[in-house]
């Protein structure tokens, strides 16, 4: 190894050890959210161009209204189009839900999601990977009815 070479890998060091410590003590004493974002996140997430969510547009349901809501009692079915790649459906509803969707890839399984709004009051949202053509399953519990919207965020 050159002595340049050498130069080079004290300084790449200096500089990890450096931002280790930098990164270690911009922390709080604050145990944190671990549903919270950093806005510096959704920043960067937005510099990456194309929000990778399902166009609400192109999904269809029998149990659809003019609004484009989804509203049905005991259950439903949406059919996804082939979005092209990897993508996520994005569902949202003032009450709880649950979504029956099988696995994105190769993987033969099926989820199910039981959805609840959450204790602060906030929909309940169901985001589901979709890779091809996809039919996914929603039931409303007990004898009233749901609405669930399809949304990009």
């Amino acid at each position: 190894m050159s002595g340049r070479q050498k130069a080079l890998l004290g300084l790449l060091a200096i500089a990890l050890v450096a931002l280790f410590v930098v990164a270690s003590g911009a922390g709080g004493d604050d145990r944190g959210d671990p549903g919270a974002r950093h806005g510096l996140v959704d920043r960067l997430g937005a510099l990456g161009g194309e929000r990778f969510a399902v166009d609400p547009a192109t999904v269809s349901a029998d149990c659809a209204d003019d609004a484009g809501r989804l509203v049905f009692s005991g259950g439903c079915v949406v059919r996804v189009p082939d979005p092209g790649g990897l993508r996520t459906l994005v569902l949202r509803s003032p009450g709880r839900f649950t979504v029956v969707a099988p696995a994105p890839g190769d993987a033969d399984l099926t989820v199910r999601d039981e959805v609840e709004p959450a204790p602060d009051g906030t929909s309940a949202v169901a985001k589901v990977a979709v890779d091809r053509a996809t039919e996914v399953g929603l039931r409303c519990p007990g004898l009233g009815s749901c609405v669930v919207v399809v949304v990009t965020s």
